[in-house]
């Protein structure tokens, strides 16, 4: 009987729950501060959770890809990290994606939604495939009324099409 609570126990202590810590192997539908470690585009972040590096994908929006050298890709990273680089953050957890990245919102240390910011700043399209909040679609509106980071473009080139395949050249 007392190994039994004995075992328990040290599952607790080990899983961090007997302290009120999540689990940070499952972190959907949770809020926690951790620190942010690493940008790796503008819409993807490394936080540092309990000794766990944890890839965060910000939710409702879509940046310009710098892997493939999209326009405004490069920017878009350095404006998420100026918001919250080194940084601790909130953040707000939501579920997992394919990719086993975080789905998220983050808040930063001066209180703002970083999420937010990126389509305040023209550097982040609303994506409506994932996300129907009205209040991207309207930051995402404004961005392109005031012509903001890459809405000075005539017409910028969304991720999602970015991302596709593009046709190989056929020669005969």
């Amino acid at each position: 009987m007392w190994m039994g609570k004995i075992t328990a126990l040290i599952l607790l202590l080990f899983t961090g729950q007997a302290f009120g810590l999540a689990d940070p192997r499952n972190l959907k539908n949770t809020v926690f501060t951790a620190k942010v470690i690493r940008i790796l585009d503008g819409d993807t972040m490394e936080v540092l959770y309990q000794n766990t590096p944890i890839k965060i994908r910000l939710a409702h929006i879509d940046c310009p890809e710098k892997r493939r050298k999209q326009p405004f890709g490069n920017n878009a990273k350095i404006a998420l990290s100026d918001l919250c680089f080194g940084q601790n953050v909130t953040i707000q957890a939501q579920k997992y994606d394919r990719y086993k990245r975080l789905i998220a919102v983050v808040i930063n240390s001066r209180k703002q939604t970083v999420n937010q910011e990126m389509i305040k700043k023209g550097m982040a399209w609303h994506f409506k495939k994932y996300s129907t909040d009205p209040l991207y679609a309207q930051l995402e509106i404004e961005a392109r009324r005031n012509k903001v980071g890459l809405w000075k473009d005539a017409k910028p080139t969304p991720p999602w099409e970015w991302r596709k395949p593009k046709p190989k050249a056929f020669f005969l």
